[in-house]
């Protein structure tokens, strides 16, 4: 350590110096990197290929030398590598479940040969992944590809996917997606960053070694993240996988909109977390650990310190303290500087102070670490922190606030809590709007953490057996079907007029009944005062008139659903399955009359009605038993602690419903959705609404909660856009047109939403093959699944 035989131990102790460290090696990552000449192509085909006169990207080390260049893949490499992934699937798929799990352990005793090739070529590239963390990954995989057939029966594998991430990714982000879709029986392309790119090559190479079919994992490398989009064109294709930062995941979710391929979203860069120290917490580890993920670990994230008025001095004194001596953290760019500058000097203006390792340099891409004390919630600092090593410090009076100050920030990451009570912890962590909670800790990972994106931060859950079944799907149901996106102006969608209803009935006819919509607890006309026609089957007479919904009505219905969901997500599960079961008799004592609407809308048999009606009572009962019964656990972490899992619920979703079973599928996905605390906006089927419409009487006499659900009949395109364009609905599950799925896949991004789409064709009924009479375990389970987010707690013991 420096200078420490003139210092005491206790002088040591207090400014926590560090020592120095070795010097890393890199010289068998160098070796690899030469054996390629310095010039990586491309991975398929179980081979490394570098076609000639490709563009290529020059890839820079810590001391701004090239390292090495990768090529950029052009149209016709895209459409050899979707090929050999293809032809990839059909070897692996075809294996048996424990074949492909010895595949998958056979990589490890490969990274006990290769791991330090890998591991200096991660740090080269800025790519952190230890060959320990990869071996965790793969040992957990592998046990999941040998029990996928007797765990999780029911589900298939996709297919190819692409997983694809941005240049500041780590490799880990990357290989948590790449290797539960291998395991499950799917095909990869990797399309990764510019810095994950070298290592990704490096462990396609190593896996094809280890015995994975030539095909099952390749790796295409581009200039940007529309490489993404381009790959997701190719017919086989069945899904896309994103990690990274959010602007880049926004752009491949527009790119790829209208292709049918379903795009999930994690943005695992660049999210803004708090760090809360409550005033039960030890105060010097609190300190330490902040000033280790804020300033000297890779700053993946950015760090918001929320402090207890009654320590925050004592907070301030220590990090004084601990920063004193630390060297200027160096940025990327002078670009970046000049932003840090214009951070502190607005902080400064609006009251902050500073407290500095030292004083910054007039210029250059380098900075101190700076903690500015005082800051507003509301600040732009704070909201959208500059990159560089800048900490915003707030305080917080009561538990309460803190949870508010917590739940500010747009993203739903992480947060890391710090405090002695155990129940004030957990309390906290069940409050706070995040994926993650570490207590008394930070920044701890493992597969067996099942983590969703809260809020803006992603919609899919990634790890433990959760976070498999993104890429699977129940055996009865059919992928979206491929297509080619079309013209759509966006923002003109559902926007053109309903039909008008004009009076055409003979003198002393009786007039058509007219059905209310159900908005906040209440059956009402629309806000607009329109109505439209429903017609019998085969375009013949008016049967019946009904409101016709808009932008107001859904507004209407949301704010009535905000103010119902919180309380009803805290009730006990138990009393929401009494509220369920209690609303399948509501269904058996109006059997008759729904009965009736469902035989005057479709035009069949009185039994064939009954026989829906029956289902969907039956239906009802069995989420009211599921309310109870599927909960979330402790997991088998490899530490030393407790880790958690909780289910919760998603919030508002909005549900544009099928034309196939019209009451059977309205039930099964309200269900799904109120069993699990969320509240619900249904747009019953635009050809048969009267079976929605007449179940509305059964939702008056029932004890739901007034606004849980919300039913609002209408032009579906229309309402479809009001959906998406209303920031609260967390989650949309469509059925609908080829255009609809795009329209969503397009706009749902600011903020993100979690989509649900099936692709139906008007005038046939039919979506995507779902089978709503049958009770397979697969269909309840996939609606389960898709109504809740996952959070992990872990909680230190030693």
């Amino acid at each position: 350590m420096a200078d420490c035989t003139n210092r005491t131990v206790y002088e040591i102790f207090q400014s926590m110096e560090e020592g120095p460290a070795a010097a890393p090696s890199a010289a068998t990552a160098q070796a690899w990197l030469d054996h390629h000449s310095r010039s990586l192509g491309f991975f398929m085909e179980g081979k490394f290929i570098r076609p000639a006169e490709r563009q290529t990207l020059s890839l820079a080390d810590s001391t701004g030398g090239v390292l090495c260049s990768t090529a950029c893949a052009e149209d016709g490499d895209v459409s050899q590598c979707a090929s050999s992934a293809a032809t990839g699937y059909k070897s692996w798929s075809s294996l048996a479940c424990s074949q492909r799990s010895k595949a998958l352990l056979r990589l490890v005793s490969v990274l006990g040969l290769h791991g330090q090739c890998l591991s200096e070529l991660c740090a080269l590239c800025e790519a952190s992944c230890s060959p320990s963390a990869l071996v965790r990954l793969l040992q957990y995989y592998s046990s999941w590809a040998q029990l996928r057939d007797t765990l999780i029966p029911g589900w298939t594998s996709l297919g190819v996917v692409v997983v694809v991430s941005s240049d500041d990714c780590s490799l880990y982000s990357l290989m948590l997606k790449v290797l539960p879709a291998l395991a499950m029986g799917n095909s990869v392309i990797v399309v990764p960053g510019r810095s994950s790119a070298p290592p990704a090559l490096l462990l396609a190479q190593l896996f094809t070694a280890a015995g994975l079919p030539a095909g099952a994992l390749n790796v295409l490398t581009g200039s940007d993240v529309t490489l993404g989009a381009k790959v997701s064109q190719n017919p086989n294709v069945s899904y896309i996988a994103y990690c990274g930062n959010k602007q880049d995941g926004l752009t491949l979710c527009k790119a790829s909109a209208g292709m049918g391929v379903p795009v999930s979203v994690s943005p695992c860069i660049g999210a803004l977390c708090p760090f809360i120290v409550f005033e039960s917490a030890d105060i010097d580890s609190a300190v330490d650990e902040v000033i280790q993920v804020a300033f000297k670990k890779k700053k993946e994230v950015h760090w918001v310190l929320c402090v207890q008025e009654s320590v925050s001095d004592s907070v301030v004194a220590r990090l004084k303290l601990r920063l004193a001596g630390m060297k200027c953290v160096a940025l990327s760019s002078e670009a970046d500087r000049g932003l840090v500058d214009a951070a502190v000097q607005e902080a400064q203006q609006q009251g902050a102070t500073l407290v500095q390792s030292c004083s910054a340099s007039p210029s250059g891409a380098q900075y101190p670490p700076t903690v500015l004390c005082g800051a507003a919630p509301s600040s732009p600092y704070v909201v959208s922190p500059p990159p560089g090593p800048l900490l915003p410090l707030l305080t917080f009076r009561s538990n309460a606030e803190a949870v508010v100050l917590g739940n500010h920030s747009p993203h739903g990451y992480a947060a890391s809590i710090w405090t002695e009570d155990l129940t004030l912890a957990l309390e906290t962590a069940k409050s706070l709007s995040v994926g993650s909670v570490w207590v008394n800790s930070s920044s701890v990972s493992d597969p067996c953490l099942p983590v969703s994106g809260h809020k803006d931060s992603g919609t899919c859950t990634d790890g433990g057996q959760e976070g498999l079944y993104q890429f699977l799907r129940p055996s009865f149901s059919s992928p979206l079907p491929r297509s080619s996106p079309v013209s759509l102006e966006y923002s003109k969608f559902g926007t053109e007029p309903s039909q008008p209803v004009i009076p055409d009935s003979p003198v002393g006819a009786s007039l058509p009944q007219s059905y209310l919509q159900f908005v906040g607890g209440k059956a009402s006309k629309s806000a607009s005062g329109c109505s439209v026609a429903v017609q019998a089957p085969g375009g013949g007479s008016v049967l019946a008139l009904c409101p016709d919904g808009g932008h107001k009505d859904v507004r209407n219905a949301v704010e009535a659903a905000i103010k119902v969901q919180p309380g009803w997500m805290k009730k006990s599960p138990s009393a929401r399955a009494q509220s369920l079961y209690s609303l399948a008799k509501g269904l058996e004592s109006k059997k008759k009359e729904v009965s009736a609407s469902f035989c005057t809308q479709l035009g069949v048999s009185g039994d064939e009605a009954d026989k829906e009606v029956e289902l969907s009572i039956a239906r009802l009962n069995v989420w009211a038993a599921y309310c109870d019964k599927v909960q979330g656990g402790s997991l088998p972490m490899p530490q030393s602690g407790a880790a958690l899992s909780f289910p919760e619920a998603l919030g508002v979703v909005g549900i544009v419903l099928p034309d196939k079973h019209p009451l059977l599928s309205m039930v099964t996905v309200l269900g799904a959705t109120v069993a699990t605390g969320n509240a619900v906006i249904m747009v019953p089927s635009q050809r048969f609404p009267l079976p929605a419409l007449a179940f509305i009487q059964v939702l008056q006499s029932s004890d739901l909660p007034a606004g849980l659900v919300n039913i609002i009949p209408g032009n579906r395109d229309q309402l479809t856009a009001a959906l998406a364009n209303h920031s609260v609905i967390r989650a949309i599950w469509y059925w609908g047109s080829a255009e609809g799925c795009q329209y969503l896949q397009y706009t749902c991004t600011s903020p993100l939403k979690t989509l649900r789409l099936f692709c139906q064709k008007d005038g046939e009924g039919s979506d995507a093959g779902t089978d709503w009479a049958q009770s397979q375990p697969s269909l309840l389970e996939d609606c389960w699944r898709n109504a809740v987010q996952w959070k992990s707690v872990w909680i230190p013991t030693a």
